[in-house]
């Protein structure tokens, strides 16, 4: 049964949260602070994380890097009442997977859920299947049926995992160097263009997935299946 820890300091959103869980079948502990999370880290296994960001004591984002100190797979949604873009990029810099502004919506929040349960499901298999496709982390390589093997450099290959291990998400480029590149890195966002140019080149003609720009903010990969 998947497990899920609810941290938000407000006791009416943490009821409600708990709630929309409870109504879905998911299986939760709600808690009002970070150092109570990380007393249940401990103990229990748990599956995704919502968090608030606003908390006293340890907020959402320090929260966020402590538990990447010893947990680098763990999905966290953090949920927020912050709505400006320096906010979602502190949360996403600090090693979020996700971003909701409050008031969450229900259908919304639980689609996010799965979707980032599923992604931790790709992860934790290291492969990403689509058709007659195989992305496997192991090896930096994708298949295709008994006869075709590409090997990518890392960087290529972590740059398309990423993309479709959320098909139809946006990610900046800002996102993709953070995230693939690490944030002390001198390169700049063209590097992005150039790897996203290598794949199409890589991989033109393949009817299985596409690389697409969304103009103004950045790249997704859709599925084709």
């Amino acid at each position: 049964m998947v497990t899920i820890l609810i941290i938000e300091d407000d006791l009416n959103t943490r009821k409600l949260l708990s709630a929309i869980l409870k109504v879905h079948g998911f299986h939760f502990f709600a808690v009002e602070n970070a150092f109570k999370a990380l007393e249940l880290l401990n103990q229990h296994p748990i599956d995704l994380i919502i968090m608030d960001v606003m908390m006293p004591g340890m907020d959402g984002y320090q929260l966020t890097k402590e538990i990447r100190s010893f947990n680098e797979q763990i999905p966290i949604l953090m949920l927020s009442a912050r709505q400006l873009p320096v906010d979602k990029r502190n949360g996403f810099l600090a090693g979020t997977d996700d971003y909701m502004t409050k008031p969450a919506d229900e259908e919304e929040l639980i689609l996010r859920i799965r979707a980032l349960l599923r992604r931790a499901q790709i992860v934790s298999a290291r492969k990403i299947v689509i058709g007659e496709v195989t992305l496997n982390y192991d090896t930096f390589s994708v298949t295709r049926g008994d006869d075709i093997t590409v090997e990518l450099p890392q960087k290529e290959f972590l740059l398309l995992f990423k993309l479709l291990s959320y098909p139809g998400k946006i990610f900046t480029r800002l996102q993709l160097m953070d995230d693939i590149w690490g944030m002390n890195s001198t390169s700049g966002e063209h590097t992005v263009n150039v790897h996203i140019n290598r794949l199409r080149e890589r991989f033109q003609g393949w009817p299985e997935f596409e690389i697409i720009t969304v103009r103004g903010l950045g790249y997704k990969a859709v599925k084709k299946e």
